[in-house]
């Protein structure tokens, strides 16, 4: 059953038109009356016209209202919990604190997979199998996401590159040409390093992926291919946390489903490195 309607009216809320911000507000708040509405019904109630609803559904990457409505009934269906990421008290007990944070990063991972698009992951994985190099462009705590994805990609033999500078970043991305890809990771998909690093890499023939929150930016506007992750985080207090779950979850997946592809070539090598990482820890032992 679809799912995620309300995920993704929630995370892009305070990005949304005021127009469209009107009628998502209408919508959280009576999720239950809003899946037996017509278009014209809503508009009337909300106070908004018919085509700013149908624009609000293609600012989330649906078809239209009707599509919208069905991913709020799965939503109701499931009893989905949206919006409950808790607050990290910092004066709390350490139960508290474990509860809240461990609360945070599943509710994370929940709502990612409502947001996430399984084509757009297949693109990804075909893209980056097919790829001469893959360069991975993060900056501050993206950069850790960057360096995961490299480890990876290096595991089954792929030539990647990951750069947290700025410059190292430029430079990677002019030498690139259309037989490349490049990933690019920026949660807020506001990080003005990437963006410039994508656009060189694009002007080149860069097959551009990104990495970024639910919802239109100017980091995603930029890729051929876009995943998303959804962490409704409530504090700065809770920072990249869960955030940075969300995105591990997300190349999880991308890798998984690359390994399941190709799996007589790359589960020898798997255990390979797995194997030398073995041994070396028993020699330095």
């Amino acid at each position: 059953m679809l799912n995620g309607g309300l995920v993704s009216l929630q995370t892009i809320l305070d990005e949304l038109k005021p127009s469209e911000q009107k009628v998502a507000q209408y919508i959280l708040a009576h999720p239950e009356e809003v899946v037996k509405l017509s278009v014209q019904k809503l508009a009337e109630l909300s106070g908004v016209s018919e085509a700013t609803i149908i624009r609000l559904a293609r600012s989330l990457n649906m078809k239209g209202y009707q599509e919208l409505k069905l991913r709020i009934a799965g939503d109701l269906n499931k009893q989905s919990n949206v919006g409950s990421y808790q607050e990290i008290m910092m004066e709390g007990s350490v139960d508290s604190i474990m509860q809240a944070v461990s609360w945070n990063n599943i509710q994370s991972i929940q709502d990612t997979l409502s947001v996430l698009s399984s084509d757009e992951v297949k693109r990804a994985a075909d893209a980056v199998t097919q790829a001469r190099k893959i360069d991975v462009y993060g900056v501050g705590a993206s950069a850790v996401i960057a360096a995961d994805i490299k480890q990876k990609f290096s595991r089954i033999d792929l030539w990647c590159e990951a750069y947290a500078d700025f410059h190292a970043q430029l430079t990677s991305a002019v030498t690139l040409s259309e037989k490349d890809v490049v990933i690019g990771i920026s949660y807020s998909g506001q990080t003005e390093d990437i963006i410039q690093s994508l656009t060189e890499a694009r002007q080149q023939g860069a097959t551009i992926i990104t990495l970024t929150k639910f919802g239109p930016s100017p980091v995603a506007d930029l890729a051929d291919i876009r995943l998303f992750t959804s962490s409704v985080e409530k504090s700065i207090r809770s920072g990249a946390m869960a955030s940075r779950i969300a995105q591990l979850n997300v190349i999880d997946i991308l890798f998984i489903t690359m390994v399941s592809r190709q799996q007589e070539e790359v589960i020898p090598l798997l255990e390979k490195t797995r194997v030398a990482v073995s041994r070396t820890k028993r020699t330095s032992g």
